[in-house]
Parts: structure tokens; sequence; C-alpha cells
């Protein structure tokens, strides 16, 4: 199917995993008594927008939400049927994984509609799954499964960012700073990005299992409360690892002003011990009559021995009250 026309793929699912594939002539065809409809569009599309709005015989309150070009996780269950907006990680290729995509989606009990611009990979594992026969037999085990999709490729991501940080807890000791904190700041701002949409999702599939749908069963609702928890976990695990990124990253600075505070120290002294030298050879240096020994030939080995001496007492006495 062309995707220039927004309608990317559409099914009539049948019950058994399965389904049959639709254009837009068969839409207008679709009936409830022929199995629920499954409809992906591209929101972008022109076309799509007026089907929604003229002839999907959704809300305008509805439609808007579903066209909507910023979206947070979100349910709205009325007697209609259920809206909700969902989040999922961005694999498109050149996309950071956290600039996560958003799949919008209205149900009811004959009709799913999901929307989206960017590609969502869940979307493309559930139509490859109708395409082998393993797909969803309901509105109900579509929502399940979308979930599941997108949270099984959290997974993944989550658990490399938190072996980043367990890698970085290792080398803040030994790993030059240039090289550490971008990639510290960078870890940081992974988990910030996840944890804005993950953890509103993980409230929206909380609340999700508790509505009162008639066409949610409860096998449907055990599915979604187990991945509200996995939800859940992941984050925790976030946080910890933002906590964990940034224990790291005050061990860091705490690191490097332990260093420049030596470095300051090690001159403190140094400048501490050719001060009062400066000063003597400063004093004699002064181009006036009147300075003594100028005529005497071992005066410059006197005053070089002078200063020696001064300077070997000036580092006795720094070592016995323990400043080296």
């Amino acid at each position: 199917m062309s995707r220039n026309d927004g309608l990317i793929f559409a099914y009539i699912l049948d019950g058994n995993g399965g389904g049959v594939a639709m254009d837009w002539g068969k839409l207008r065809e679709w009936s409830p008594e022929r199995g629920t409809l499954w409809v992906h569009f591209d929101y972008a599309s022109e076309r799509v927008q007026k089907w929604l709005s003229e002839e999907s015989g959704l809300s305008p309150i509805l439609c808007e939400s579903l066209l909507a070009e910023e979206t947070r996780p979100r349910i709205v269950s009325s007697t209609e049927g259920l809206l909700l907006i969902l989040r999922g990680l961005n694999f498109n290729p050149g996309a950071d994984p956290e600039d996560m995509v958003s799949i919008r989606m209205w149900f009811d009990e004959h009709r799913i509609i999901t929307m989206r611009h960017r590609r969502v990979l869940a979307i493309e594992d559930i139509r490859n799954n109708i395409e082998s026969g393993k797909g969803p037999t309901s509105s109900g085990d579509f929502l399940a499964m979308v979930s599941e999709h997108l949270t099984d490729r959290m997974g993944d991501v989550i658990s490399d960012i938190d072996d980043s940080v367990d890698g970085f807890e290792d080398t803040v000791l030994t790993a030059e700073s240039y090289e550490l904190r971008p990639k510290l700041a960078n870890l940081r701002r992974q988990t910030i990005s996840l944890r804005r949409y993950i953890a509103p999702q993980r409230d929206v599939l909380t609340r999700l299992q508790n509505e009162r749908i008639r066409w949610l069963q409860d096998i449907d609702r055990v599915h979604i409360r187990e991945v509200a928890e996995r939800t859940a976990r992941f984050v925790e695990d976030i946080d910890s690892a933002r906590d964990r990124a940034t224990v790291t990253h005050e061990e860091l600075n705490n690191r490097l002003s332990e260093q420049m505070n030596k470095a300051i120290y090690v001159l403190s002294i140094i400048a501490a011990i050719f001060l009062p030298l400066g000063f003597i050879t400063g004093l004699l240096g002064v181009n006036v009559g009147g300075i003594p020994g100028t005529e005497h030939p071992w005066s410059f080995a006197i005053v070089s021995l002078i200063l020696a001496v001064l300077g070997v007492v000036l580092i006795w006495n720094f070592k016995r009250i323990k400043w080296l």
C-alpha cells in the first residue's frame, strides 16, 4: 500500500491471530459483522485528517487529540471507547532512542485506529505477527500486545544505561576527566529524557488495568498489569541510574578539585621557598650605588652560598611543620 496517501496498512482481524489486508476502497465497505478492523495511519497526511474528521465518526475533541503535534502518555475512557497515547523508543536510523515516538490509539469493541508519524517498531511487530497468524484476536488482545511490545524494547536500552553507569563507576578514578565528563553528561541527559515519558506511561498503564471496559477481558488485564509492573521497574532503574550517575559525576568533580588543590599547594610551597630568595636577589640587584661587595671577588659565591643555605633551611622548616 502507498504511504503517500496516509494509510500505512489496515487489516480485518479474523479472531484467530490472522487478518485480511485492506485499502482505502475496502475501508468504506467494512462493517462490525466482518470482524475487528485495525487501521494504521500517518497522522500528518491531509487525507487521513479529512477521513478522521468526516468519516471516522469520532468527536472533534477526540480527533484533535489524535492529531496533536505534541503528546504525552494519557488515557481517556468514555462510553464511545478508549483513547490511549503511549510512547516507544525511537529506533529509526539516525535517531536517539530516548527521543521517543508517540503512538496514538483509539479503541472500541470492533475498531482500532492507530496513528503515528515516525515509524514505531512495536506496531511493525504486530503487523508481522498478523501476517504469520500469531497476531491479536480482539481489541483487548491488541491493546495488551502493543503495550507489551513497546515495553519489551525499553528493556535493552535501560539495561545498556545501567551497564554504562557500572562502567563509569569503575573508571572514575582512572579515566581522563575530559573523556568521562561528556559521557556522563550524555548519560544523565538520556535518563532525564526517558523518565520524562516512561514515568507518566507507567501511570497510564496502571490506570488502564483498572478501567471498566467491557471488551477488555480478564486475561488482557493480567497482561497489562504485568506490563505496568515492568514499566514501574524501568522507572526505578532509570531513577537509580540517574542517581548513580550524579554521584559518579560528583566523585569526578571531587577528584578534579583534589588535583587542582594539589597543584596549587605545590605552587604555593615553591613560591614560599623562592619568595625570600627572590627578595634578597632583587635587593642586591638594584642598580644604585652603595651595594656592598661589588668590588670583592668572592661576593657572588658568598651570596650564592647564603641563598642555598636559606633555601635548605626553608625546606627543612616546611618538612618540620609537615607542609612537605
